[in-house]
């Protein structure tokens, strides 16, 4: 038997080495074949045109004087014609015309023939003028033509050949990348090399806590396998955009002293069928070289679909990508170490096969942090920022209630860009808070014509906002009231944030909330007697939190707990969609419309009972331009509104920003001009004229011509 083993082995390698024998000269057969090709190509395209001629036409040429030089060269007598002699070539097809040929210095004629031995050619060449000669070649000059013309081409053949094959081999195959389409693009990552760890990380306690002992598995097996434990294989990050899945994923990667392959879930999606599926296979088989060892695919939706047969056939490619990741998540041996980690924010759309034990074992929600979390968020974001002593990150914190993660760090990088641009060394309080409504309004229009009376108008509309919400219990206060237009398009805006967290909404807060953004339009109508256009956004808004009302939270008598539709995509815009008859429908119109209805009618009337408050706010608001919530409320209980705080901002001397709706800043174009509105008396051309009176001496001193007329 093991004689048997031997001989398949030398068996084995005789075939390797045949194989390796042919493929060698293969090799040199092609680089022989190209050199003479080539030298063959170079012959024909150098030193002009070549013809074959009898010996006889050779000697008659030189007896017509028609060969200027000759030279006998290995065995051939090459003749050089003289200029303007033309050679006429027969050809083969009698229905063709002959073809001729010129001898000119630019195009050069070669005319040659076997050399006989001749001893008329010397005397007669001698007596025609003609040049003769025959170059002397030594055995190196043979071996150099050899050398050049031969082995040296061969050789950069060869080493040309081979350089074109070692690209193709590393492309997979193909020339250009095309035979690497089978191939996984998944960055490897080893050790610390994101350059992120958990100390990186803040405000996701819970699934920092999940992912640590994923790590530990990997380090420390043998505490987990003694008590029978086994190893997850792989872990779902679900949240919404921006709250740091990714970048969870990264400080994984810079935990764990293991490989760690990243890859997009785009990357398995090609333009030929198979090649998802192809990816899929060789992530997993390079994995399983490497394991234990982590595999992270973003955005894993993108290949983990429902698989619907109604749409998609058998061959479709995307459900192939997801049967062979199926596959592979069953096939791998979890004692090896192998964990995938996905990251989605769209969980309803995943496969149900694809979310079961087994594959996905744990579902860690990645939500947004709360005030906790956004306190050590700003910390993590801040510990590169030098900060003003003036600075309190709980305040900013407690201002930026439903802020994510990417929110915070944008929030901190534009502080410090603001405070560069005032020409500070370092960040304070009014820059993180200028910072926090510039994400979220954008920066002002300094720029924007806007008349007294719009602005009239949009300081009421803001007004109205802010006083409905301080007067209501359940509302929550404002921050800040302003008229000056934003780069979002917002002409003004009123900011509300909460004083402390709140994960449930009751009735009679979302009511709050409808009156609060259908004050603008009721206070433009008491006041201006009008209504406009900027209360749009107001009504999209109160419209939709009126819907929810009746249809997702069973807060309305007349359909008690009956759910009318169903939520989509709740990580991302959470829009609902209706899923009930057409008369349901109907009537739950009308119920919206209803509340709708008499939540602007309690607007209303807040206002005309505070009528007095509405008009002393929006005095000071239209000499301020901007005021914070603490200034308001200062004005309705009657106290100085320049002694109030500002989530401990200091305050800053206004700058005169460029209006062009400001009287002082802007001059009217016909300031200047007068217009006379008295009548001017006509000359009477009928009157004789009289007699004109003496001139009084003018004062001063005179012109020289009227004292020489003097």
């Amino acid at each position: 038997m093991d004689s048997n083993n031997r001989n398949g082995g030398n068996n084995g390698g005789n075939k390797k080495n045949n194989r390796n024998l042919r493929s060698v000269l293969s090799l040199i057969g092609w680089a022989l074949v190209l050199t003479l090709v080539f030298n063959y190509i170079l012959a024909m395209t150098s030193g002009g045109k070549s013809f074959e001629i009898t010996y006889s036409q050779m000697m008659n040429l030189v007896q017509e004087d028609q060969i200027k030089k000759i030279e006998l060269k290995d065995g051939v007598l090459y003749a050089t014609p003289v200029d303007g002699y033309t050679y006429t070539q027969e050809s083969s097809n009698k229905n063709q015309q002959p073809r001729t040929y010129t001898q000119s210095e630019k195009n050069p004629i070669t005319l040659y023939t076997t050399y006989l031995t001749d001893t008329r050619l010397l005397p007669l060449l001698d007596e025609h003028d003609v040049e003769y000669s025959s170059p002397v070649k030594s055995s190196w000059s043979v071996l150099g033509d050899i050398l050049v013309m031969y082995i040296l081409p061969m050789l950069l053949t060869m080493g040309l050949i081979v350089l074109v094959m070692r690209i193709v081999s590393k492309n997979g195959g193909g020339i250009g990348g095309i035979g690497n389409v089978s191939k996984s693009n998944a960055k490897v990552y080893m050790e610390k090399q994101t350059g992120v760890t958990f100390k990186d990380v803040a405000g996701q306690d819970e699934a920092k806590e999940s992912l640590e002992e994923i790590i530990d598995f990997l380090h420390n097996p043998g505490k987990y396998t003694a008590i029978g434990a086994k190893l997850p294989k792989g872990a779902l990050l679900v949240g919404s955009p921006g709250t740091g899945k990714t970048l969870l994923a990264k400080a994984v990667a810079g935990e764990a002293n293991v490989p760690f392959f990243s890859i997009s879930g785009s990357d398995f999606v090609e333009m030929f069928v198979g090649v998802g599926a192809s990816r899929v296979r060789d992530l997993f088989k390079e994995a399983a070289k490497v394991a234990p060892c982590i595999i992270f695919i973003d955005e894993i939706d993108t290949i983990g679909k429902s698989r619907d047969g109604g749409r998609f056939g058998g061959n479709d490619e995307r459900e192939q990508t997801l049967n062979q990741l199926l596959a592979e998540l069953d096939g791998f041996d979890p004692s090896k170490g192998v964990i995938v980690l996905g990251a989605t924010n769209r969980p309803e759309v995943l496969d149900k096969a694809l979310l079961r034990p087994g594959r996905f074992d744990r579902r860690i929600t990645v939500d947004r942090p709360n005030l906790a979390g956004r306190l050590a968020t700003l910390q993590v974001h801040t510990r590169n920022i030098r900060l003003a002593e003036d600075v309190n990150l709980d305040k900013i914190a407690q201002a930026t209630a439903g802020c994510v993660g990417a929110d915070l760090a944008n929030l901190v990088n534009e502080a410090a860009l603001r405070a560069v641009r005032k020409g500070r060394k370092a960040v304070n309080q009014n820059d993180l808070l200028a910072a926090f409504e510039t994400v979220i309004a954008g920066s002002e229009k300094k720029g924007t014509v806007i008349t007294q009376e719009e602005k009239r108008i949009i300081a009421y509309h803001e007004v109205g906002h802010a006083l409905v919400a301080a007067k209501q219990k359940n509302a929550q206060p404002v921050s800040k009231i302003t008229i000056v237009p934003h780069t979002q398009g917002a002409l003004g805006y009123t900011l509300h944030l909460p004083e402390e967290e709140k994960f449930l909404m009751s009735k009679e807060d979302i009511l709050a909330e409808i009156r609060t953004l259908l004050a603008g339009r009721s206070s433009e109508e008491i006041v201006c007697n009008t209504m406009t256009s900027g209360a749009a956004n107001d009504i999209e808004r109160a419209t939709e939190m009126a819907r929810n009302l009746v249809a997702r939270f069973g807060m309305c008598d007349e359909f008690d707990m009956m759910a009318l539709g169903t939520v989509q995509s709740q990580y991302l815009d959470g829009g609902y969609s209706m899923t009930c008859a057409q008369e349901t429908y109907a009537a739950a119109d009308r119920a919206t419309i209803a509340i709708i209805r008499q939540c602007h009618q309690d607007a209303k009337q807040i206002l005309s009972e505070n009528r007095e408050l509405l008009d002393k706010i929006a005095a000071y608001l239209l000499k301020k331009e901007t005021i914070t919530g603490q200034e308001m409320m200062a004005i309705i209980e009657g106290r100085d509104p320049e002694t109030v705080d500002n989530y401990g901002a200091t305050r800053e001397e206004d700058q005169k920003l460029f209006r062009p709706s400001t009287p002082d800043v802007i001059e009217a174009p016909a300031k200047h001009i007068n217009i006379v509105s008295e009548p001017i008396p006509m000359p009477d051309f009928d009157s004789q004229p009289e007699d004109k009176p003496e001139e009084k001496p003018q004062e001063g001193p005179q012109p020289e011509d009227s004292q020489d007329k003097e």
